[in-house]
């Protein structure tokens, strides 16, 4: 049942994907489905009865009884610091979407697709990878992954899979500390690096750049100083926690 949009989800999972995030698996009862790259709202609810509302990017897709989130956590947020540190398997909250028609993905087009994710803005994209796989269209993607140090990638052991079996190229910057026996630079992503790890302007692909708004700003506008039209390039900016 929904009120006001809004429906119940109860916890089924949460699993420990980086020292700081969690993936959470949620049973939505009547949940419509969604298309790669769409969000949620969630809604905690205090026994007081104060409330506090969070938007979360879904890694799964498709139309299924249950949703997956992956949550980092922000120290000093009102609704991330629980999720990742105190909610529980049987644990209930509310949620309210799929929302967002823009930052999609569906299977059919043909042109290649270019996926630029920076921290946990990984979690639309690896529903784009996961649709995109399935589809048979893997092939076609390549993602580039920015994250501090190896151990702060969500998803870290799904992506090396898509890369070995499922045929996506991904290609990792690494801002502080690189794994060990990486030859690779280290540090922001700039321009020599999206020369190197994306599809050339010339390609014409379809890019998604999703993460902090700092990081998501400067990737697109260098994206555009190398020759890919703005209008190409769709982007999605994480807020508060």
């Amino acid at each position: 049942m929904t009120v006001g949009g809004w429906r119940p989800a109860r916890v089924v999972d949460a699993v420990e994907a980086t020292a700081s995030a969690r993936v959470l698996h949620l049973e939505v009862p009547g949940w419509p489905g969604n298309d790669a790259g769409q969000h949620v709202d969630v809604r905690l609810t205090a026994e007081d009865g104060y409330q506090a509302v969070r938007s979360y990017s879904l890694g799964s897709y498709g139309p299924a009884a249950a949703i997956e989130l992956a949550v980092d956590e922000i120290p000093d947020g009102e609704v991330s610091p629980y999720l990742v540190r105190d909610v529980l398997p049987g644990d209930e909250l509310e949620v309210k979407g799929p929302l967002g028609g823009y930052f999609v993905w569906r299977p059919g087009g043909a042109e290649p697709v270019q996926l630029i994710a920076g921290g946990s803005g990984i979690v639309p994209l690896m529903a784009i990878v996961r649709a995109a796989t399935d589809a048979g269209a893997a092939a076609s993607v390549r993602l580039l992954y920015s994250v501090r140090t190896a151990q702060d990638a969500i998803y870290r052991d799904e992506l090396a899979r898509a890369a070995e079996d499922g045929g996506v190229a991904v290609a990792w910057r690494y801002t502080r500390t690189p794994p060990a026996g990486w030859d690779g630079p280290v540090g922001r992503v700039d321009a020599d690096t999206l020369r190197a790890a994306t599809w050339a302007p010339d390609r014409e692909p379809i890019v998604y750049v999703c993460g902090p708004t700092g990081f998501v700003e400067h990737v697109a506008n260098t994206l555009v100083g190398l020759g890919h039209p703005p209008a190409r390039i769709k982007t999605e900016r994480f807020g508060g926690g």
